[in-house]
């Protein structure tokens, strides 16, 4: 839970800037946004078509650095 006191002497507006930046450091919104959307699961052949495509795409890198070609 994020609070906030007024200062002496600040304006709401001032007020509202400093809440609204708490709470974006807190990440309230970020996961609020999360649970509000909700994903579909993976299945078993697209998990194990993304592994394979990402085994493959790292010995490709490996294999040009090893050449010298990829930064």
């Amino acid at each position: 839970m994020v609070t906030v006191l007024k200062r002496e002497k600040e304006t709401t507006g001032s007020l509202l800037r400093r809440f609204s930046k708490k709470v974006q450091q807190s990440k309230i919104l970020i996961k609020a946004r999360s649970l509000n959307v909700r994903t579909r699961p993976k299945s078993k052949t697209k998990k194990k078509k993304d592994a394979i495509r990402r085994v493959i795409k790292r010995k490709e890198y490996d294999r040009l650095r090893k050449l010298g070609k990829a930064v």
